[in-house]
């Protein structure tokens, strides 16, 4: 195709060649805006999606500049234009034909990377299997990208086979350190191909993180819990963990209220009242049908739990706050008793204890014991007695120490 556009062309003179890339890139850019751009918008005004007007729109501008840009590459093509201006081929090519490729290319790159872009925008609210579109959309972000720099440095002739030895080692060191960032980025893709979650649902982390999925991005997952709090999950964790998504399959919850009542009770009359309870509350569903179990015979009640269902697990709080304030209600007006734990403390006093007596107190000396004379022969009587004495007290007193002993 060169080849004959170049023979077309050497035919010209140089005002030829210039009245035909002012006609090609002023008059096509003209045709292009006017006419088949406008009857395009017509078009897509009357078709029921959205899809078709994102398209034009974002390839609007790309396609008035790429007509543009094709009188300007004519005109690096043509041998007379070269002559007139006494310069050479390659030279009228590097200053004109090149540039305007590389213009085009780069405005066909970001129009592209737009388009996609607003597409997943678009679609990504409409059903589960466009949840992860945005994973995709940053990823045709890094391909556009790449293939912009290689289509660049091919037109311009720059070697990029050493490039890819140079890439292949950068991308083994790049891989070691973020490693990380490496393992988010795939787990983002298998947690899309397993669907194990989509944006607004409710998931239970095993490390005890709950919340409804608001963003999934390329390296993390961010859930927004009750508390209104934003928790940012790397996708690699949530790729080894264990997740509950209690809105999947289908967003009900079931619900269990225990409930216990006194030993006694009219059981029938008991489960009837609970059914009425759950149906008379509005956030709970009449389908399935309430129904009240009896689990066991408990040490203090006859042990129930009251099972409903509601639309949401965002609504299972509030529904159960709602059920036991009407359940605590309906029976106090049924007189049907609530029992509770009880426990009984006794007290027991004792009498305050004597006050105990010192052995010391029965001697006459304060206490001190005097060291025994020796007795003379006169006086071994008084000494006998003396002994007999002393015997006496210390019986007595290790009779005190016995009843405290006691």
């Amino acid at each position: 195709m060169s080849q004959h556009l170049s023979s077309f062309l050497s035919g010209l003179s140089a005002l030829e060649v210039t009245a035909l890339v002012l006609l090609i890139s002023v008059g096509g850019a003209f045709v292009m805006e006017k006419v088949v751009i406008r009857l395009l918008f017509q078009y897509t005004s009357r078709t029921e999606t959205s899809l078709d007007n994102i398209v034009v729109q974002e390839l609007r501008w790309p396609i008035v500049v790429t007509v543009s840009l094709t009188g300007i590459f004519l005109f690096s093509r043509a041998p007379a234009v070269a002559e007139a201006l006494v310069v050479d081929s390659a030279t009228l090519n590097d200053f004109f034909g090149l540039p305007s490729l590389s213009v085009g290319i780069v405005v066909w790159a970001w129009a592209l990377n737009r388009l996609v872009n607003r597409l997943v925008e678009a679609v990504k609210d409409k059903g589960s299997r466009y949840d992860f579109a945005p994973v995709f959309s940053n990823v045709w972000t890094i391909v556009v990208s790449v293939g912009t720099i290689g289509a660049l440095l091919y037109i311009w002739g720059i070697e990029i086979t050493p490039l890819f030895a140079g890439a292949g080692i950068a991308g083994i060191a790049v891989g070691f350190a973020a490693k990380d960032t490496v393992a988010n980025f795939f787990g983002g893709i298998a947690l899309y191909f397993d669907d194990t979650y989509k944006i607004g649902d409710y998931v239970v982390l095993d490390s005890g993180e709950a919340g409804t999925v608001v963003k999934v991005g390329i390296r993390s997952t961010t859930l927004l819990t009750r508390d209104e709090l934003l928790v940012t999950v790397p996708n690699s964790v949530l790729n080894a963990a264990k997740i509950i998504n209690e809105s999947a399959p289908n967003r009900r919850r079931r619900l269990k209220v225990p409930v216990g009542v006194a030993y006694g009770t009219d059981v029938d009359e008991f489960e009837e009242l609970l059914t009425d309870i759950a149906l008379d509350e509005p956030l709970v569903l009449d389908a399935p049908r309430p129904r009240p179990r009896f689990r066991r015979f408990g040490p203090d009640a006859l042990e129930y739990e009251l099972v409903c269902w509601v639309n949401s697990p965002l609504k299972r709080g509030k529904a159960t706050h709602n059920l036991n304030r009407e359940i605590y209600k309906r029976l106090n007006d049924a007189g049907i008793g609530i029992p509770f734990p009880q426990r009984d403390v006794h007290v027991h006093s004792t009498d305050a204890e004597a006050t105990r007596q010192s052995p010391a107190a029965g001697l006459s000396n304060g206490g001190v014991r005097q060291p025994a004379r020796t007795p003379d022969v006169a006086g071994e009587g008084a000494a006998d007695e003396v002994a007999d004495a002393d015997a006496d007290a210390e019986a007595t007193t290790d009779e005190d120490d016995s009843a405290y002993d006691e």
